[in-house]
């Protein structure tokens, strides 16, 4: 089975083909273009949305031609259906519209979220983890039971990809601005007491933001490594807590932030207190791609036949623990 992902919730236009054989599945292609705002802005959902229009057709060509098929080759076409940027959402939902009526392939509308979570059980071969999520759109801790992901913690305010775009775009960085603190805080190690608000297992990084905006005129490189110390302590004191809870012997982040060398250094700590294994998205695919949605597209044709086109939807907020999931 061959299925094509369309992903174009925020930042990233990305399509790929991912081949089924089995109970594994083989990444044929992958092809991304990012949309980059100027220096000190985050992202604009118009001028994103533009972005991903005026690459859209390149993006697709390149990704089949490195795939080596056609699209009469698929057997399903599947896109990021949510939740994301009401804007950018469209622009993939109509390039898979359009795929799916001209050449009769059956359609799949992803949750872009559970996308990542198939995506990291996929490559890392994790079975029945504690999931944290942490991107620019996401700050969750999850386990699946009874055809569900449950929610053991998350954000009450800003994500954690937020947090650290916000407060980089502060310094001049454009989003995503994580590779940019973390390299900062790289070349620092005098930290700054901070506001520490861990809430049950959720967290709050409102207060973060604003305090370590300023401490910045002393130092950026030691308000970087304040910030990411502590915002990363609190999320492995929320992980710690929800290993303890659940049993969980396994522990897989996912998302943008997955890249984050300091966030899997804590957390590998966390895991051998625990006796749990560590996984982490390889650094290639911890961002938004359409793999994670060719894959979550296939996952899902094994228990649906597609939704007819009429019922094709997006929505800007569409929360993993409200989709049921039967593959």
């Amino acid at each position: 089975m061959i299925g094509l992902g369309i992903e174009s919730t925020a930042h990233t236009f990305s399509c790929a083909v991912i081949e089924k054989k089995g109970k594994s599945g083989k990444i044929l292609s992958d092809i991304r273009k990012i949309y980059r705002p100027p220096e000190g802005e985050g992202i604009h959902p118009r001028e994103a949305s533009r972005h991903h229009i005026e690459n859209s057709s390149t993006v697709l060509s390149d990704c089949l031609k490195e795939s080596k098929i056609t699209i009469k080759d698929l057997d399903l076409v599947s896109y990021a259906g949510g939740p994301g940027l009401g804007p950018c959402l469209r622009v993939g939902a109509v390039v898979a519209r359009s795929l799916a009526s001209y050449y009769k392939i059956p359609i799949y509308p992803v949750n872009h979220a559970i996308g990542h979570i198939e995506l990291g059980k996929l490559l890392t071969g994790a079975k029945n983890p504690l999931v944290l999520l942490v991107s620019g759109g996401h700050t969750m801790l999850l386990a699946f039971l009874n055809k569900q992901w449950r929610v053991f913690g998350e954000t009450l305010d800003i994500t954690l990809g937020q947090l650290l775009d916000q407060f980089g775009r502060s310094l001049g960085f454009a989003s995503p601005c994580g590779k940019n603190i973390e390299q900062l805080a790289q070349t620092s190690s005098k930290y700054t007491p901070l506001p520490y608000s861990v809430k049950g297992n959720d967290v709050s990084f409102s207060g973060l933001l604003s305090a370590t905006k300023s401490i910045v005129s002393k130092s950026k490189a030691d308000a970087c490594f304040s910030l990411q110390e502590t915002a990363f302590a609190m999320i492995s004191e929320a992980v710690e807590r929800a290993l303890s809870f659940t049993g969980k012997k396994e522990l897989m982040i996912v998302g943008g932030v997955a890249a984050n060398k300091r966030l899997s250094e804590m957390l590998k700590d966390v895991c051998k207190r625990h006796g749990a294994r560590f996984f982490v998205v390889p650094l290639k695919f911890a961002g938004d791609c359409g793999s994670q949605i060719a894959w979550t597209g296939i996952l899902e044709s094994q228990v649906k036949k597609g939704v007819l086109l009429q019922n094709t939807f997006v929505t800007q907020s569409w929360r993993l623990d409200s989709v049921k999931i039967d593959y």
